[in-house]
């Protein structure tokens, strides 16, 4: 059986970590045009407390294609893949869940879910709860299913309040909340919303891919300008000035 440093060693390959500065945006480390802020999450709603992505993901390259491949492909490759973003999901929290507690000025997350898949048939099977709940060590036994896919009617990747509905209440209980990736924000955000709603804590949203379109405006230069290697020690919060 593979360990977790055997499952991550390639990715760390091609991971790029997101940092604070100059251009970036506070919340979900977008690249942004010299603001504080970048358009989705100025113009959206915010309701998680905290945002950290383990790596940028890159629109077609390996990141992006794991992700996306995770979830759409079966068999051998399928299973491959969701050991593989277990592993790295379990590497990065066993180093800086921490570091989240922290931020969020908790002491820890005694609760974990997922954001629920958009689409109400494929939520029950989805591969990110399989990982969150049954692979990665350090999630598997606080993960608890909070939210399903609401019968509202939500325009794609913008906020709505009622897309999820909770599935029991929460009595003020912070909440680590996990997704695989991170493009508008709109579906952590109205996830966020709902265990808000039920009744829950500060929620800390990790997601596994920030993702980035290296064609869109200076991109490509700002991405071929993250020289420092992927490092598994230093996380965004903790690499902070």
């Amino acid at each position: 059986m593979p360990t977790v440093g055997e499952l991550t060693a390639v990715y760390g390959n091609f991971m790029l970590s997101p940092r604070h500065g100059p251009g970036v945006c506070e919340i979900c480390l977008n690249f942004t045009d010299g603001y504080t802020h970048c358009y989705a999450c100025a113009h959206g709603e915010q309701r998680l407390d905290l945002v950290i992505p383990i790596s940028y993901s890159i629109g077609g390259e390996q990141l992006h294609h794991a992700l996306a491949s995770y979830k759409r492909r079966e068999g051998d490759t399928a299973r491959r893949l969701r050991a593989e973003l277990a592993a790295v999901l379990w590497r990065f929290l066993a180093a800086h869940e921490a570091c989240l507690a922290n931020a969020a000025h908790v002491d820890g997350f005694p609760v974990v879910t997922t954001v629920p898949s958009g689409d109400v048939e494929r939520d029950a099977a989805h591969p990110l709860r399989h990982v969150v709940a049954e692979v990665a060590a350090p999630t598997r036994e606080r993960h608890a299913t909070l939210l399903a896919r609401s019968d509202v009617s939500c325009p794609p990747r913008e906020f709505c309040a009622e897309k999820y509905r909770p599935l029991r209440r929460l009595d003020g209980e912070p909440v680590l909340l996990i997704d695989d990736t991170w493009t508008t924000g709109a579906s952590a955000q109205s996830a966020a919303a709902a265990l808000k709603a039920a009744g829950a804590g500060p929620i800390a949203a990790v997601v596994i891919g920030r993702h980035l379109n290296r064609e869109w405006h200076e991109n490509d230069r700002r991405i071929r300008g993250i020289t420092l290697p992927f490092d598994w020690e230093r996380c965004v919060l903790c690499a902070r000035p």
